[in-house]
C-alpha cells in the first residue's frame, strides 16, 4: 500500500490499522518513498526494561546515601536558597 505524507496525517488511524492486518504502508514525500510502516508481531516486540537505565547514573553518588530517594534529593535541591547569617 502506498500514502503520501498528507495521507499519513489525515488518516493515520486508517494507515494504522492497515499495519495491524499485515500489510506494509510505504509513506511518500514529493513522490519519493521516504519511509515504511510496518505492524508488531509479538515475537518482534522487544522486552522493555523494567527501569530507565539512566537511573543508574544516580547508583555512584555519595551524596545520597543520607536520602531516602533520588526524588527526595532533587525536592531537596529545588527547594529555595537561603542566604544570611545562618550559613
Amino acid at each position: 500500500m502506498h500514502a503520501t505524507v498528507k495521507d499519513l496525517r489525515l488518516q493515520a488511524r486508517a494507515l494504522l490499522a492497515a499495519t495491524q492486518r499485515g500489510e506494509t504502508v510505504e509513506i511518500t514525500l514529493r513522490g519519493k518513498p521516504c519511509a515504511r510502516l510496518v505492524g508488531l508481531t509479538a515475537d518482534s516486540e522487544q522486552e522493555r526494561p523494567a527501569r530507565n537505565p539512566a537511573f543508574g547514573l544516580w547508583a555512584d553518588r555519595t551524596e545520597l546515601e543520607n536520602e531516602i530517594d533520588v526524588e527526595s534529593h532533587v525536592r531537596r535541591l529545588r527547594s529555595p536558597r537561603t542566604f544570611g547569617a545562618d550559613e
